[in-house]
């Protein structure tokens, strides 16, 4: 007798309270599926209320934003069905596990602030990524590690690219803890 989507739901919604209880790979990367879409979300909100003379520059950057986003979202989602887990796939997820914050008022922020409260929103999405790695790593996952380190990369470049938008070196402002760098 096969089980009912109901049971099966609750059978995911029980798995899934547990690995985010005693983090998994998946779950952290599922995390990630759901800072990518409120990311969506905050990077729109950007392109559609940024105002001032750099408006066309910055609209532009962020329709590659967004795309590069969007074509993460779904290549993490189809990577996470590879590794037998189940990605995030409604809004109350999405609400639950996406740590990116979001707000109405930021379309009032100079295009500076809209700007920089991007940088920070892919910092979030960094720690969240290292974090995945090293479960990864530690689970013997490298599909999801190498992806992982993949989206690290685009993910700074993203930063570099923001940064400069305001004027910035890549790591200008930004403070990355490091426990390890007691000395």
């Amino acid at each position: 007798m096969s089980e009912t989507p109901e049971e099966l739901f609750a059978a995911e919604q029980k798995q899934s309270d547990i690995d985010h209880h005693v983090p998994t790979a998946g779950a952290m990367v599922n995390h990630i599926v759901s800072n990518f879409t409120v990311l969506d979300a905050k990077l729109h909100q950007t392109a559609w209320y940024v105002k001032g003379l750099s408006t066309p520059a910055i609209r532009q950057a962020y329709q590659t934003l967004i795309a590069e986003n969007r074509r993460h979202y779904d290549e993490v989602g189809e990577l996470l069905l590879d590794e037998n887990e189940k990605p995030s796939s409604t809004t109350a997820e999405y609400s639950e596990y996406s740590m990116i914050g979001e707000n109405g008022k930021n379309k009032y922020f100079s295009a500076e602030e809209m700007v920089s409260e991007n940088v920070q929103d892919f910092l979030t999405q960094n720690l969240f990524v290292d974090r995945a790695i090293k479960l990864a790593e530690n689970e013997n996952r490298p599909a999801l590690r190498n992806y992982m380190e993949q989206l690290r990369g685009d993910d700074n470049r993203s930063i570099r690219l923001l940064q400069a938008m305001v004027g910035n070196a890549a790591g200008d402002g930004l403070e990355e803890d490091d426990d390890d760098d007691e000395d």
